[in-house]
This record gives C-alpha cells, structure tokens and sequence, in this order.
C-alpha cells in the first residue's frame, strides 16, 4: 500500500475520541472469531506494512504486536472496515493462541439462552441441523483449536507436532483403507474409512493453511466450467 492509500484509508476511517478503532480478528481459515482488540493510526499503519497485525493497549497506553513475546503472531491475509467506517475486520493466519489463556480464541465462556423455556444454544447434531455440511465447519473449526492450543494427550496435536511427512503419511493410509473398503463393497467399514480420510484431510489443509472455503470455491468454479 502507498503512503498516500494508506493516507486515504487513515482519513477514511471513524476513529472514537480517543483516536481508537475496534478491531476484529477473525481465523481466515475456520472463520473462527479470535479476539476484538484496538488499533490506531500508528498500529493500523505497521499491521499494513509489516504484514502481522499492531494493536494499541489501552491498559499500558502503547502500541503492541501481537506475537512479539508469545511468537503467535497472526499473518494478515485481508483488512475491511464496515459501512460505518468504525470497525476493521482482520483476517488473519495465526501462529498459536490469540488469547493470553492459550486458547484458540477469547471468546469460549458461551452464554446458555432461553426462549420460551427452550435452549437457543447450536445444536451438537449436524443430523438435526438446517445445514446438512455443518459438521465439516464444526470440524474445521476444532482442528484450527487444536492447532493454536495444541492440547496435551489429543490426536490432532500429535499429528501437528509430528508435522507434514506425518499427516501426508496418515492421509496416504487412510486413502488406501477406503480403496480397499469400496473394493469389498463393504459400506460400513467405507463410512468409517471415508470418515478418517475427510478428517486427515482437513488436518492437511490447515497444517497448509488452507481453507475449506478455497477447496468449495474451486468446485465451485469447476462446476460452472461445464
């Protein structure tokens, strides 16, 4: 970004009295919301240049890069702010937890609503879910946490400090248990094979970062070549 784009955005966004913009930070990959922080002009001006997002503190009065201290800095892939020009929305790639508790993100305390005595909270099954694929972002979703939190004891977090060489191996394996399933026209052992490699798959795409979202619009784009 130029120096005079970059002029023209700072003029065009609605800082608050105390010079500050809400800033949200959303996983570009699960689209997990991860935290709400705060930049100004200055903050705004080195996440843009530097390519990881600056936020300013409000508690200390300074400026901050996430990751500085922690090393789970989060590399920006876009910046929007809304139609009021008083909020940015940074999606980012991160590297590690958002949150100071190691979580994924902050915002995991969820609140139990009720409406007319019944509970308005997700549904933990995607069978009764509007959304027959819902299962698929709830999926990604966990394995992006694993990956920032890295649970002691889970299986993702094993695949993830294992690496690469480790999920393309598992994925191997787990396309060679489907094969060998279909070839036995055995449709239970094919669910649950089927099942493993959708799940080392999606485990694949975030160890490369790379979201669903990119895989759906490149059917997609198939789709409509025909």
């Amino acid at each position: 970004m130029t120096a005079q784009s970059l002029n023209e955005l700072t003029a065009s966004i609605r800082w608050d009295a105390q010079g500050l913009i809400p800033a949200i930070v959303q996983d570009a990959a699960s689209k997990d919301v991860l935290t709400l922080a705060y930049m100004n002009a200055e903050s705004l001006k080195l996440t843009i240049e530097s390519g990881e997002t600056w936020f300013w503190s409000r508690s200390r009065s300074e400026l901050w890069h996430k990751g500085a201290t922690s090393g789970h800095t989060q590399q920006i892939k876009s910046l929007a702010y809304d139609c009021d020009a008083d909020t940015i929305l940074v999606k980012v790639i991160p590297n590690g937890p958002a949150c100071h508790t190691g979580k994924q993100g902050c915002f995991f305390n969820e609140v139990q609503l009720q409406t007319d005595g019944v509970s308005t909270s997700p549904t933990k099954n995607p069978l009764l879910s509007t959304d027959r694929f819902a299962i698929l972002s709830t999926l990604e979703a966990t394995i992006a946490g694993r990956d920032a939190e890295r649970p002691e004891g889970a299986y993702t977090t094993y695949l993830f400090e294992k690496g690469l060489d480790k999920i393309l191996k598992k994925v191997g394996e787990e396309t060679a248990e489907v094969i060998i399933a279909a070839k036995n026209h055995d449709q239970q052992e094919l669910r649950y094979e089927a099942s493993d490699l959708i799940f080392h798959l999606m485990v694949l795409l975030r160890e490369e970062k790379l979201s669903l979202d990119e895989v759906m619009v490149e059917l997609d784009n198939r789709h409509n070549k025909k």
